[in-house]
């Protein structure tokens, strides 16, 4: 850390290296409890494992992690009712931005429960299926996934091959899903599926019959998380599986929408860990009689690695702030997504630089930092959909089908 800044002559507000524009003025009280709060956490409770976990490609305490995220509020915490902590945008961002900077895959456990799971079910469930899951996902006493992607339609689900029919009163699943967060520790997934009339989403315990969730494994990114491929092979849910209150790719994607805004502020946290790794490093690091720091290059390095930053997060606090107001756009969602996890990637690849050789090594958070967005740069959505995105709103022209 710097040393205590001193207050300008002109009794201005001292300059602070770790936040430049001084955008802790935009929180209040509350917005910066939770953020303290999470930040705490993580660093009692991810930050001394996670370079373990990361070398050996698991999540051991993923069940006991929720539990305590849970108790914390942080699942599904913009959500009201059932447990919720009913929290506003900003803050949900704040807690993605803290969990992400310690590391990619804490924050996707908690994106994928609450704002893939646990919205679909909060959104288009019955309210039987909303008592059934909400209070105890909330609590993190069962943790939720998504299934959505397939093995061979990822960025068109509208293909995908997952079919529910059916039979008397019952529905029947049939279908594969791919690089499914949670899938084998999750006790329900929520899963997509064509009917004969049209796409619809199902609440399936995964203890029933026909169900399975094998773990995948040789990731070479997000190694601390929970990543799965969901096998559907005849599996009879009772006629109240179906989630009721939508049809139709809407569905699906409005959750996205939601996951989708957590990454904004989440990528941001793996870039700002990867920054303050690289501006300590340069303070420290001698070569040439001192302190690489005070070389021109490095600090044009430190100088475009901060203002993308703190560009990034004022995005990101922009959009949360639309989102409270219910003015927020799914194409605005893209802007923040495309700009910030691309920046953010940016930013860990000229931080390795500065740290060197130690940049990638794990006595250090860049290079795990640096993978991970390898990941999320194309989850929830790839750099060239959102162009095409944003290309169709700026245009009104369709480039998405030829």
């Amino acid at each position: 850390m710097p040393p205590a800044a001193k207050a300008s002559p002109s009794g201005l507000p001292p300059f602070d290296p770790y936040d430049p524009l001084g955008l802790d003025d935009l929180l209040g009280e509350e917005d910066r409890a939770v953020r303290d709060t999470v930040r705490k956490w993580a660093a009692d409770r991810v930050l001394p494992h996670v370079a373990g976990w990361y070398e050996r490609g698991e999540l051991p305490v993923i069940r006991e992690l929720a539990r305590e995220l849970g108790a914390l509020g942080a699942l599904g915490m913009p959500l009201t009712g059932y447990g919720c902590a009913g929290a506003s945008a900003v803050q949900y961002g704040l807690a993605c931005l803290e969990l992400e900077a310690a590391d990619s895959g804490i924050r996707s456990l908690v994106s994928v429960q609450g704002s893939l799971a646990m919205y679909a079910i909060h959104r288009y469930g019955s309210e039987e299926q909303k008592q059934q899951w909400l209070p105890r996902m909330a609590a993190g006493e069962v943790i939720g996934c998504f299934g959505l992607t397939e093995p061979d339609h990822g960025s068109d689900p509208a293909g995908m091959r997952t079919r529910a029919r059916r039979d008397g009163s019952d529905w029947v699943l049939d279908g594969r899903k791919m690089w499914i967060t949670n899938g084998s520790v999750a006790g329900v997934a929520v899963v997509w599926a064509q009917t004969d009339d049209g796409i619809r989403g199902y609440a399936v315990p995964t203890d029933t019959a026909g169900f399975s969730a094998p773990e995948i494994h040789h990731k070479w990114s997000l190694r601390a998380s929970v990543t799965s491929e969901l096998v559907l092979d005849g599996v009879r849910l009772p006629a109240d599986a179906v989630l009721p209150g939508v049809t139709g790719l809407r569905g699906p994607l409005s959750c996205l929408s939601h996951a989708r805004y957590g990454i904004v502020w989440g990528a941001m946290g793996a870039a700002r860990a990867s920054f303050e790794a690289a501006l300590d490093y340069a303070r420290s690091r001698e070569q040439f009689g001192r302190a690489i720091g005070g070389f021109q290059l490095t600090q044009a390095k430190l100088a475009d690695m901060a203002v993308e930053l703190h560009k990034g997060i004022l995005l990101a606090h922009h959009l949360g702030r639309r989102m409270d107001a219910g003015r927020l756009r799914p194409e605005q969602i893209s802007f923040g997504k495309l700009n910030n996890v691309r920046e953010a990637i940016e930013i860990c690849r000229t931080a390795r630089t500065v740290l060197g050789a130690n940049g990638i090594s794990l006595e250090y958070p860049v290079m795990r930092h640096a993978t991970n967005l390898e990941s999320v740069l194309t989850y929830e959505g790839t750099v060239e959909m959102h162009q095409l995105v944003l290309g169709k709103a700026l245009t009104g022209l369709d480039a998405f089908r030829g």
